[in-house]
């Protein structure tokens, strides 16, 4: 379709969608963001905690992604059989713990072992009131699909949708496990994260040449940390810790709701006020105060592991929010989108150096200035060095020389059809309008993605891949066979 007709037919639509969406802010400074749908009887939600790996404080990475875990784990009312018997188990819980660790720092093994034993007797006894999965057994029940949530270095999301019959259970479900959590089997939890980091880190050869090659792109701004959180920081993390970070963020003017479906606003807005309404406002949880300083030099990192070698190249770039976005997107998009793009074409088809060959824009998040990150797995008989000669010649051509109407033409024209999908999806109309209401300060800029792309020249290509692959812009990562 050429250019104009595109533009023509979509504009229309994305005009007529955004007339479409309301909003309303309640008095504790909760938001929610409602678009109706009626042509199916079904509801997507989104709850979008503006807090992730970023936000935790130094030497308690992890804690975001835990409390995700929590949030699943029910009320003094759902997830138990009996709360009153339950609750004083879990204080003295916590409570040997305390005393474990003490007389573990004091060297006392005896009474370390007298402890845990006791610990695990505290334990059972607290698990027998224990109704596991309650709360996503009745999401199942009433009809409820794709409950889960996610935890990134910029925030923590909860969603799954119901049957538009249900729109009172989900403010009553939702409402309750963010205004009376229950952090029951916390420790049980701690294992599961732990073995989680194991598989997905220790283990891992990717995981680790990532968690290494972060610390060595990010200096001081904690887009460092991995959203996993270190082991130390996991092993040492307590329910007062997982309660500090939650009550510091999870107030209602940083959470942001969105709706999606076939509901009715003035529902949503009664019913918001009945259940959400309950939430005490707090104070805006603090800025990431720390900024990355420019990088005046190649940094380089390599791990060792019985692996594929494997090979990443980042570039430091702006936020989100930066007037270039949309032009970094579409630079990444030219290198590695698809099987016609530069890096596939020269590593994998032609000269057949790498088995595959990729970039990623917003690594490890794009709230705040982060990374183009370039990857590349090779091919059997063949080195990292020849991969890197020729990711980096593809770099320099986009220096050098200016790219063809066409190449950008084509990769505009996949880029609006990818946000196309995701907003004719309701689940995904519902993610997007949180996020760029959190991460831009307002969800109309949603709907000037277009435009954004649109107004992209070769030119603006160019000059951003002049001003961004630089030798003292660039982070290598190489993961090399033990």
């Amino acid at each position: 379709m050429p250019r104009a007709s595109w533009a023509d037919s979509i504009t229309p639509y994305l005009d007529r969608t955004e007339a479409q969406i309301q909003e309303f802010t309640l008095d504790n400074g909760m938001k929610f963001i409602v678009l109706e749908r009626h042509e199916a009887p079904i509801i997507s939600f989104m709850t979008y905690a503006d807090a992730g790996g970023a936000n935790e404080p130094p030497g308690k990475t992890g804690v975001a992604h835990f409390l995700e875990h929590l949030a699943f784990k029910g009320t003094p009312r759902i997830g138990t059989t009996n709360y009153e018997a339950e609750a004083p188990l879990l204080e003295q819980l916590n409570d040997l713990h305390e005393q474990i660790r003490q007389a573990q720092a004091d060297g006392d093994e005896a009474r370390v072992k007298e402890l845990q034993e006791n610990f695990r007797a505290v334990q059972q006894q607290a698990s027998e009131y224990v109704v596991q999965n309650e709360f996503g057994q009745i999401v199942e029940q009433y009809g409820g699909v794709g409950l889960n949530a996610t935890t990134s270095a910029d925030a923590t999301r909860y969603f799954y949708s119901f049957p538009a019959n249900k729109l009172e259970l989900w403010m009553s479900l939702e409402s309750e496990r963010f205004l009376e959590p229950v952090f029951r089997e916390f420790y049980e939890e701690q294992d599961v994260i732990l073995e989680e980091r194991r598989l997905g880190t220790d283990n891992s050869a990717i995981g680790s040449l990532v968690e290494e090659f972060l610390l060595t792109a990010f200096s001081v701004h904690p887009y460092r940390q991995p959203v996993i959180g270190h082991e130390a920081d996991i092993r040492n993390l307590t329910p007062k810790d997982t309660w500090e970070f939650y009550e510091t963020y999870y107030v209602p003017n940083n959470l942001t709701v969105a709706i999606v479906g076939d509901v009715k606003l003035s529902q949503v807005q009664d019913l918001a006020q009945t259940y959400f309404g309950r939430y005490e406002a707090g104070p805006t949880p603090p800025e990431v105060q720390d900024v990355e300083p420019p990088q005046e030099e190649t940094r380089d990192v390599e791990v060792r592991f019985p692996s594929q070698p494997l090979y990443l190249e980042g570039y430091h770039r702006p936020a989100r929010t930066d007037a270039d976005n949309a032009a970094y997107e579409l630079l990444v998009a030219l290198l590695s989108d698809g099987r016609t793009s530069r890096l596939y074409q020269s590593l994998v088809e032609q000269e057949q150096v790498a088995l595959n060959a990729q970039g990623l824009n917003g690594f490890p998040g794009d709230k705040f200035p982060n990374l183009l990150l370039f990857y590349a797995v090779t091919a059997p008989n063949h080195s990292l060095d020849e991969v890197q000669t020729l990711l980096r010649q593809e770099l320099d051509q986009m220096r050098q020389q200016t790219v063809s109407r066409d190449d950008l033409e084509r990769v505009k024209t996949q880029a609006k059809a990818r946000l196309l999908r995701s907003l004719n999806s309701n689940s995904g109309m519902a993610s997007l309008l949180a996020e760029y209401q959190a991460k831009t300060g307002d969800w109309h800029n949603l709907f000037r993605e277009i435009q954004a792309i649109d107004a992209v020249t070769a030119n603006d290509i160019r000059r951003l891949a002049q001003e961004t692959f630089t030798p003292e812009n660039r982070t290598i990562g190489k993961l090399l066979p033990s």
